[in-house]
């Protein structure tokens, strides 16, 4: 993975804007990945009252959506919270993190936007282009965007959209919960990123690897044994 966020940037938010527009020129919006063997979740939490950047990451069999392996990075917080730049805060310990799993994933599920942005780079998108690796954003809360009343019962979806064009879906994850928001970071669609979302909805609001990945970031509770064998990727 190619690991270097921050190429070209000064480490001012002026310049942080313009260097995300940039590299949301290089986001792909089509399914470009192979058959899912392994998946990964991540997340960001703050220790220390934030001066320490924790970082989770979760790897996941993509059929069954056991544990196999798991990893945190913390590192001092190099920048305070700055709405819509949320990546260059929390990017350089996820790239620690995801390096420190025991496979490279297929796909990444991140706590975080993608497309649904004022630039069109999230998180979720942001660390796809840096990776080259597919990635959709799950988020909590909407940026930017607005949409159509959303039915109560679990699979309800309708589409986000900002200035006209459709940067996500809101999907209801669990009957009567609030929803989530979609969007796809990178080499992901639009469709298939909502359909690989709900796939990993199992009876929680959040789909399994942002769940998992939240739960390490916070250590709210033990993590589930992982798996004593992992897949066989080469079989």
């Amino acid at each position: 993975m190619h690991t270097s966020p921050f190429t070209d940037w000064d480490g001012t938010a002026q310049q942080a804007r313009v260097l995300q527009r940039t590299l949301a020129e290089r986001v792909v919006l089509e399914d470009d990945f192979a058959p899912l063997r392994v998946i990964a979740g991540v997340d960001v939490g703050f220790e220390e009252q934030g001066r320490v950047t924790l970082a989770a990451a979760v790897l996941l069999d993509a059929e069954s959506l056991q544990l196999i392996g798991h990893s945190v990075a913390r590192i001092p917080t190099s920048m305070p919270y700055v709405p819509g730049l949320l990546s260059f805060r929390e990017l350089p310990a996820l790239l620690q993190a995801l390096q420190a799993l025991p496979q490279v994933p297929d796909l990444i599920y991140c706590d975080g936007l993608g497309i649904a942005h004022p630039r069109r780079l999230g998180i979720a998108s942001h660390l796809g282009v840096v990776t080259g690796l597919p990635t959709i954003g799950v988020a909590k809360s909407i940026l930017v965007g607005s949409h159509e009343e959303l039915p109560q019962e679990k699979g309800a979806r309708v589409p986000l959209k900002h200035t006209g064009e459709q940067v996500g879906w809101m999907l209801r994850s669990k009957d009567r919960v609030k929803p989530l928001i979609v969007s796809p970071g990178h080499r992901v669609s639009l469709d298939t990123a909502v359909e690989l979302v709900a796939s990993c909805c199992r009876g929680y609001r959040l789909p399994e690897p942002t769940r998992l990945a939240d739960r390490l970031a916070s250590r709210r509770g033990a993590m589930p044994a992982p798996l004593t064998s992992t897949p066989d990727l080469f079989g």
